[in-house]
């Protein structure tokens, strides 16, 4: 594929002081610089400090933030280098947005092995946390399906290392948070699609029970599932599962699902806002709304990316921020440690608007960091409010740990040392791969 000719922006090639925040935006870096990076050759900064990657700024915590330390903004490295049309191999730089690969190839029949929620984050960044998504039972992550890595690191200044699946550095890098050097290119290997819709049903359920008896029932005959549930309402929800539709020249042209988003947010929303009656307000509505809805063909977009439609959407939660909390629990035939974990949001009355729930596959992620493993992942959205809110968070934790799960990094604002330990346990070998001058806010206060 052709290489796009792109002029150097004096002006932007300096090293400038930043504010860049996550996407939950807090807690608020402080004495951050960044520079941006317009080729693969161009050197580290020499700055004082650590260095960490950053693409899209989508983490919802501190791991994608270096207080006191420089960022490398990658979101210009972003050509496409080769495709091969009949393995469906993409070699693309890691600041490739997802959105441009899905505008780019799915005109052409193909579509990203996993994708997650969000399509405006850069390839680099999906390897770096190895996302997830709806298909995990079929698919496992995104790092099951990258075939190759280039990464440069500041102990081997000049020198791009490529790396396949062999590679300890590999297994470190995949789901590593950028603390192993500067990922530069990778290529993924893309899934064929016959056409940009998918066929998707709808099932309410009643409680976790239930929603564990649907997704092994639809594990066997759909390749996407996930279920939003209200916290509020122990646990009740509306299961969605879906399969790439065959080709039909009723649905609209192809690539139209992934137009920029149309509505923005403009402001903060007031905190007073979002309390427990007006949750209640909108999961009920939500749940009555969707419970009865037929089987239906949808594009990709609202399937896969509904929240896309939406610019600075996490500006609805107040100025304070907001923190996202994802744990992933073992498989449980009684699901006792889901169930609590829902008691105790629902007793603390702080439900969330964006609470989802999906059963991950036994398909092992390759990475040494890396958090899908068999079990029930469940992520939930909690505005920041404080001493209340992190004590909370705190009690969950507890809850997943006792329970032998984990807590999701790439989601994570304030975790301890201990629980993010406990979390990984190749923790102490991945440290043997860090990148001498590469750290983040996130890694220092975990311990690292």
């Amino acid at each position: 594929m052709a290489r796009r000719r792109r002029r150097r922006r004096g002006d932007l090639a300096g090293l400038v002081t930043s504010d860049y925040c996550s996407w939950g935006r807090w807690p608020v870096p402080t004495n951050q610089q960044a520079q941006r990076l317009w080729s693969s050759h161009d050197p580290m900064p020499d700055s004082v400090g650590t260095l960490l990657p950053r693409g899209l700024g989508r983490s919802y915590g501190d791991s994608c933030t270096n207080s006191d330390g420089t960022l490398l903004l990658t979101e210009r490295l972003d050509r496409f280098i080769a495709f091969d049309e009949t393995s469906g191999r993409l070699t693309c730089e890691a600041g490739t947005s997802l959105d441009a690969i899905l505008r780019a190839m799915v005109p052409r029949g193909w579509f990203l092995p996993v994708t997650p929620g969000t399509r405006f984050v850069t390839l680099g960044g999906a390897i770096a946390n190895d996302v997830h998504g709806k298909n995990h039972h079929v698919a496992g992550t995104i790092g099951r399906h990258i075939n190759r890595i280039w990464i440069t690191r500041t102990d081997s200044p000049g020198e791009v290392q490529a790396l396949d699946p062999s590679a300890p550095l590999f297994a470190a890098t995949i789901g590593g948070l950028g603390l192993t050097g500067l990922i530069v290119a990778a290529e993924i290997t893309l899934r064929r699609i016959d056409s940009d819709a998918i066929d998707q049903e709808t099932t309410a359920f009643q409680d976790i029970g239930s929603f564990i008896e649907l997704s092994r029932a639809a594990s066997a005959t759909h390749e996407y599932t996930v279920a939003w549930f209200d916290c509020l309402h122990q646990g009740r929800g509306i299961f969605f599962r879906g399969n790439h539709a065959p080709a039909d020249p009723v649905i609209r042209e192809p690539g139209e699902p992934f137009s920029p988003p149309k509505i923005r947010v403009p402001f903060s929303a007031p905190e007073i806002l979002l309390n427990r009656i007006s949750v209640r307000t909108f999961n009920a509505a939500y749940y009555w709304m969707m419970r009865r809805r037929a089987p239906s063909r949808v594009s990709c977009r609202p399937f896969f990316y509904p929240l896309d439609a939406v610019q600075d959407w996490n500006r609805l939660y107040g100025r304070r921020g907001f923190l996202q909390w994802q744990c992933v629990v073992p498989p449980d035939p009684d699901a006792r440690a889901l169930s609590e974990i829902v008691r105790v949001i629902a007793s603390a009355g702080v439900g969330s608007f964006l609470s989802v729930i999906k059963v991950f596959g036994e398909h092992i992620s390759p990475g040494m960091l890396s958090f899908p493993r068999p079990g029930v992942t469940l992520a939930v959205d909690f505005a920041m409010r404080g001493r209340p809110t992190l004590a909370l968070l705190d009690r969950l934790d507890a809850i997943v740990i006792e329970a032998g799960g984990a807590i999701y990094p790439a989601k994570d604002a304030r975790m301890s040392p201990s629980t993010f330990q406990r979390s990984f346990p190749r923790l102490s070998e991945f440290t043997n791969f860090l990148d001498p001058r590469f750290s983040s806010s996130f890694w220092r206060r975990v311990g690292g």
